[in-house]
């Protein structure tokens, strides 16, 4: 579809198509000048005559005098810039009014009408913001095509850089959002948990992280703050919903931390400083993030503690005085608990950072929003935008002084790297194990927003971009298409995979779901809409109404996948009985793949898969050896029934060693693809064992005619 067609097809009703980019007219214009082929405009002539006609075109022909001209086209360019911007800064004013008098109104009118003036408000912005990625991507289409026809008359640079400055692109909208939270929080009635204020805080919690598109940003945060009230740090002014983020990650010159986080080895940690808020730091947390396999029985863990910017440096090279500060939190009335475990972090992190000369690596910024009831974590989301990487290489420490590079300086192309997507942690409070999600994170995951990259980490990321010459790893993420053009123009190129191959040597190579928008083989930027219930319909190009309707599926209830199996014909269910690849429902989900966080994969399930291989080979080889002996014996008395009974029992054991091979196989590919279908072999071990039993009662019972036999016979002598 064309781009003024699809402008066409997505006019509000509300707003009506005057308030729109005139695409089509702008492109008519286009069309004539390139058919009139202008000349380029001689930049050294400083000489004109008042009575000399234009020169010729492009071609050698006298131009017309026709009312298209360039200046024509710039003036309308102009005129819609300033139309688009003066109709959003209207309805954003509008917006404003509305939301003062639902704040006006809490408490007053009933809870009902104020969360109706809630859901339009926020569907007018939603519908606003929609109106403005339309036009600003009209614009970039109009403009890129009148250089592409129009060469010697180029534009878009200047226009490009002109919207950027507009108040309708740059515009920071956001307090919408963080007033619009304020009136669900009371409609909700919240209830504020008392603060942590422990020392040493630490965080026992799973974390699920997703990728969202720029232009689901606001679509993503409606649906959260229906839930969950924007938490707004304590230097924030409320002016936005988010905060400026920074966090300063140490490692060593061999990159020990990156390369034991990227391996997920058992107690691999990640230590930086964090600080809140534009300028330098007034406050600074210095974290530590272990990581540990929750199949083991342990769990990951995020400890922190608060220090001075001026004591990062003592922290750093293992002089700040632990003893003096733990005796000034017993006197402001610390228990001794407290004091203790807050030394024992302390001692550690220090001591790491000497014993494995740690020094400032990179430091990751974005703008987080993040939603939780103040103080309560059972449930909290965040959301950076804005999310880029910088290089802490290549400057004077002076003996850690200097931790973190100076505003002022002016970075290189190698030494930033800015992320193309918003990223969402969803992190839920371990309580006894329990980790089910409530029903609306699991419509949000459903929502197909959401596209999970499973252990994204952006320490590793910016590690393995802006230092590409010290990895001997990098994460499977960037192979994904979409991150490709991000990673080039930060000179990132040599960990890329050739553009013809798609992937690099490693688990990408193998398992083809596990990038969000594909390879450069398998693009799917276009189809993909989340690794949800709709992902398999994605990738056929459906999305929407039409995605919902042709899978039907949501991979987060179980009741679902029971009704989908209750569907299927008794002959079909018998069938898939005995060979599981024939069900009907196997068939349907071998193209979704289930999300991490539902679909959980450990070691030991491969290992289970490979022992229940052995034990299918073992009763197989069982059946043959019985067959062998009856063979056997019956060739030395030369009895015919018995030639004929082993020589059927050998099939048997070699079907059930195949059946067991094709098993293994088909169930190996479930887990690998973590297709969400049923993994076991419920029937399996039944008829296996129902064959075995048949055989030896066959045995059995032939033996006991052969002694009635041989006793009538004796009776009869």
């Amino acid at each position: 579809m064309k781009y003024g067609e699809h402008l066409r097809a997505n006019i509000s009703p509300v707003y009506g198509e005057d308030a729109y980019l005139k695409y089509t007219e702008l492109d008519d214009i286009i069309r004539h000048l390139s058919e009139n082929a202008p000349s380029g405009v001689d930049l050294e002539n400083r000489q004109i005559s008042l009575t000399t006609p234009p020169q010729t075109n492009a071609r050698g022909v006298a131009q017309s005098n026709s009312t298209a001209t360039e200046e024509s086209f710039l003036k309308l360019i102009d005129a819609e810039l300033t139309k688009v911007e003066k109709f959003t800064l209207e309805k954003v004013t509008e917006l404003r009014q509305k939301i003062l008098d639902a704040e006006n109104a809490v408490g007053v009118e009933d809870k009902d009408q104020i969360k109706e003036r809630a859901d339009t408000i926020a569907e007018d912005f939603l519908r606003l913001e929609k109106f403005v990625n339309i036009n600003f991507m009209g614009f970039h289409k109009i403009l890129k095509k009148h250089d592409k026809y129009l060469p010697n008359n180029p534009c878009k640079a200047f226009y490009v850089s002109r919207m950027h400055g507009q108040a309708w692109v740059r515009g920071d909208y956001s307090d919408l959002v963080v007033r619009l939270s304020q009136i669900y929080a009371s409609l909700r009635e919240d209830h504020v948990a008392k603060e942590n204020a422990d020392a040493s805080q630490s965080f026992l919690r799973s974390t699920t992280k997703y990728w969202v598109k720029t232009e689901d940003v606001s679509r993503v945060k409606y649906f959260i703050l229906r839930h969950l009230p924007v938490f707004l740090q304590k230097t924030s002014t409320g002016e936005s919903d988010s905060q400026f983020t920074n966090s300063v990650y140490v490692d060593n010159d061999q990159l020990e931390l990156y390369h034991g986080r990227l391996d997920k080895s058992p107690g691999a940690i990640a230590l930086r400083m964090r600080w809140y808020g534009p300028g330098d730091p007034t406050l600074v947390f210095v974290e530590r993030k272990t990581h540990n396999d929750k199949w083991t029985g342990e769990v990951s863990v995020k400890e922190r503690f608060v220090v001075a910017p001026s004591e990062v440096q003592q922290v750093l090279t293992n002089t700040y005085p632990i003893a003096e500060n733990k005796q000034a939190m017993l006197d402001k009335g610390k228990t001794q608990k407290e004091a203790d475990e807050w030394e024992q972090l302390v001692q550690e992190v220090t001591q790491v950072c000497v014993s494995k000369q740690l020094v400032p690596t990179v430091r990751t910024q974005c703008m987080r929003t993040a939603f939780q009831i103040p103080f309560d974590a059972t449930v909290r989301i965040s959301l950076d935008t804005n999310l880029c990487m910088l290089s802490e290489r290549g400057y004077d420490l002076q003996d850690m002084s200097v931790w973190h590079r100076d505003p002022s300086w002016i970075l290189k192309p190698n030494e930033i790297t800015r992320f193309p997507h918003a990223v969402l942690e969803i992190k839920l409070e371990l309580k006894g194990g329990n980790m089910t999600p409530p029903a609306w994170v699991t419509e949000l995951q459903n929502s197909g927003l959401l596209y999970e990259c499973h252990k994204y980490s952006k320490y590793c990321h910016g590690c393995a971009v802006l230092l590409p010459e010290d990895v001997r790893s990098v994460p499977y993420w960037v192979d994904d298409v979409s991150l490709r053009e991000s990673i080039i123009a930060s000179d990132g190129s040599r960990i890329l995979a050739d553009q013809n191959v798609g992937a690099g040597p490693g688990a990408n190579a193998i398992y083809n779901h596990l990038l969000p928008f594909g390879n450069t083989v398998n693009n799917r930027k276009d189809t993909a809409v989340g690794r949800t219930n709709v992902s398999a319909a994605a990738s056929k190009g459906l999305i929407g109404e039409k995605a919902t309707h042709a899978t039907g599926l949501n991979l987060y209830n179980t009741q679902v996948l029971d009704d989908y199996h209750d569907d299927e014909s008794p002959a079909r269910n018998c069938c898939a009985w005995f060979f599981p690849f024939c069900s009907r429902y196997n068939n349907y989900a071998e193209a979704i793949v289930a999300p991490t966080s539902i679909q959980k994969i450990e070691p030991k399930v491969f290992l289970a898969n490979e022992r229940t291989f052995l034990h299918w080979l073992h009763y197989g080889v069982i059946l043959s050896s019985i067959a062998s002996g009856i063979l056997s014996f019956s060739e030395n008395t030369g009895e015919t029934w018995g030639e004929w009974y082993a020589l059927a029992l050998l099939p048997i054991s070699l079907g059930f060693c195949l059946y067991a091979l094709h098993i293994y196989l088909w169930r190996a590919d479930q887990i690998k693809s973590r297709i969400p279908a049923r993994w076991d072999d419920p029937v399996g071990p039944l008829f296996l064992g129902g064959t075995v039993v048949v055989v030896l009662c066959v045995n059995f019972f032939t033996k006991l005619y052969e002694i009635a036999q041989h006793d009538l016979s004796l009776s009869d002598l």
